[in-house]
């Protein structure tokens, strides 16, 4: 059976309400749903904004302190290990979606950039890299025959 997906709202005075079970619910009771694995989304009554990430890193910082202070047999990361997958889940969509569009970005502003030097280059009549790279091998070129040229003996003319 698919987890149940449950929408809650959080109202102005700071209340939050499962639509799914229509009572209020506290930030443990969220936790407890994303442990027993259902998808949870927080969104706030008045404006429809996704405040799910918010709920989350507050409810991880609590639990992050409450095992610090607490008892509890399990330790922290053991209890809260689910919550952390779920928080990775849930946020690694947007991020790899920022991620690729600043790498294309970096890409396009690097290919910008180098022709814009190659422009100025030739503008000014500056050799580029690989101009003075092809000028080196035509060097080394003519030196390995003039080195072949003086290291063969001479012969005697004859008359």
């Amino acid at each position: 059976m698919a987890a149940q997906r449950h929408v809650i709202k959080k109202y102005a005075n700071r209340k939050l309400y499962d639509t799914q079970t229509s009572r209020y619910i506290t930030l443990g009771g969220i936790s407890e749903l994303v442990r027993e694995g259902h998808d949870i989304q927080v969104i706030e009554r008045d404006t429809g904004r996704d405040l799910t990430s918010v709920i989350l890193s507050q409810i991880m910082a609590t639990e992050e302190k409450r095992g610090r202070t607490d008892g509890a047999a399990a330790p922290a990361p053991v209890r809260a290990h689910g919550l952390f997958d779920y928080v990775r889940q849930r946020l690694s969509g947007p991020a790899a979606l920022v991620s690729s569009t600043v790498e294309r970005g970096r890409s396009d502003l690097e290919e910008l950039v180098d022709l814009a030097v190659e422009r100025a280059l030739e503008r000014f009549s500056i050799p580029t890299r690989r101009d003075l790279e092809a000028l080196s091998a035509r060097i080394a070129a003519l030196e390995r025959r003039l080195d072949r040229v003086t290291r063969t003996p001479s012969r005697p003319v004859q008359a």
